[in-house]
C-alpha cells in the first residue's frame, strides 16, 4: 500500500510547550513540529524562526505576551524553508522592524523561494492551515554577509543588544542548508540552532550539504551550550543533553550519506538506494516523528550529493510527487 504523501495524513494537533530555559531565553516546541525560540530583553524581543503562517505566529505571540509586553523587534530566519518563515508578517504589528538572515539564506530565497513555498504547503497541510493569510515570500531586511566557515574564512557576525542580554547571530557552516544561521546567548549558554540540530524527529536533508554538516555540528559542540532549542524535538537542558541531540543529528546525517555513497558506487537506481538506506536507518530511526516523510527526500539528496551534485536540485510540488510515487508508492 502506498503511503500518504509527505505529512498529508498528519492532521492531529500537537501539544505546545512554552518554557523558560534561562533568565532571558524561552523555547516554543510542539512534539516534533517545527520549533521557535524567544529571547526577551529589557528593551526588545527576538524570535528565532517565525512559524509557517501568520495565524500560527499569533499563537506564539500570545504566549510571549503572557510574560512580556516589550516590542518583538527582531525576527531571525535560521534558514530558508517556507514552514519556518512565512509567519513573519504577523510580527510587524508587534514592533518588528528587522528580519535577519544570512547571505546564503537570502540567495536561497532568490533561487528557489517560490518553488519551496508551494512545495511545503502541499507537504504540510496542517501547518499551513490559514495559508491565505500568508502575504507572499518572506524577505530579510538585514542580511549578514561574510566568509564561508567551511573554507576557513571568518563568517559574518551580528551582535544584537536586546537590553540586558546580547545575542550573537552567525553562520557556523553549511549543513541543513548552505545558509544556516544560529542565535547564541553566550552569557547564558543557550543555543538556538534551527534545523542544524534535531532530536527524536526526522532530520530533513532535502536541501542539505551532507559532507560538511558533521563538521558544522562539531563547531556547535565547541560552544559547550547548557541549553538548546533544536529545530524539532524537545528543548535540551544541560550540556549532556545538548550533546545527545548533536550526536543524534550527526548519526542520522553520517548514516544517510554513507548509504548514499554506497548506492552511488554500486550504480543502484534511486529505488534501490532507498531500500539500501532503509536497512541502516529503519532500525535506529524508523519510529521517530516524520521519519517516513523525510526519508525519500533525504535519500534523493544523499544520492545526488554522492553523485557530485553539490548544489541541491530545487524541489517543486511536481518533483515532490513524482519522487514520492517512485519511492513510497
Amino acid at each position: 500500500m502506498s503511503k500518504a504523501f509527505a505529512s498529508q495524513a498528519d492532521l492531529a494537533d500537537k501539544k505546545i510547550t512554552f518554557e523558560q530555559l534561562s533568565p532571558h531565553c524561552w523555547a516554543y516546541t510542539a512534539e516534533g513540529d517545527p520549533n521557535s525560540g524567544v529571547i526577551i530583553g529589557d528593551s526588545y524581543i527576538m524570535v528565532s524562526d517565525a512559524t509557517a503562517t501568520p495565524a500560527m505566529a499569533r499563537d506564539l505571540i500570545a504566549r510571549i505576551r503572557t510574560v512580556s509586553d516589550k516590542p518583538i523587534k527582531y525576527v531571525l530566519l535560521t534558514h530558508y524553508h517556507a514552514v519556518r518563515v512565512l509567519g513573519a508578517s504577523a510580527y510587524f504589528d508587534e514592533g518588528a522592524t528587522e528580519i535577519i538572515a544570512s547571505q546564503g539564506t537570502y540567495e536561497l530565497i532568490v533561487e528557489r523561494g517560490k518553488e519551496d513555498m508551494q512545495s511545503e504547503m502541499d507537504r504540510f497541510p496542517r501547518l499551513f492551515r490559514n495559508a491565505e493569510s500568508v502575504p507572499g515570500l518572506t524577505w530579510p531586511t538585514m542580511v549578514i554577509g561574510g566568509g564561508d566557515a567551511a573554507r576557513g574564512e571568518k563568517p559574518g557576525k551580528l551582535t544584537v543588544d536586546l537590553g540586558g542580554v546580547k545575542v550573537q547571530i552567525w553562520s557556523p557552516g553549511p549543513g541543513h542548508t548552505r545558509g544556516d544561521t544560529i542565535a547564541w546567548v553566550q552569557e547564558e549558554k543557550v543555543l538556538f540552532s534551527g534545523d542544524l540540530v534535531e532530536y527524536n524527529a526526522g532530520v530533513y536533508t532535502g536541501d542539505a550539504q551532507l559532507e560538511e554538516w558533521p563538521t558544522t555540528l562539531e563547531a556547535l559542540r565547541a560552544l559547550k551550550a547548557e541549553a538548546l532549542v533544536p529545530g524539532r524535538g524537545e528543548a535540551m537542558k544541560g550540556n549532556a543533553e545538548v550533546n545527545r541531540a548533536l550526536d543524534y543529528t550527526k548519526q542520522w546525517v553520517e548514516t544517510l550519506f554513507r548509504c548514499g555513497k554506497e548506492a552511488a558506487a554500486a550504480n543502484m537506481d534511486l529505488k534501490a538506494a532507498m531500500a539500501h538506506t532503509r536497512k541502516s536507518m529503519d532500525p535506529v530511526f524508523g519510529q521517530v516523528f516524520i521519519y517516513e516523510h523525510c526519508l525519500p527526500f533525504d535519500v534523493s539528496r544523499a544520492y545526488d550529493e554522492a553523485k557530485g551534485i553539490k548544489n541541491p536540485r530545487v524541489w517543486t510540488a511536481e518533483r515532490d510527487k513524482e519522487m514520492w510515487a517512485a519511492l513510497q508508492g
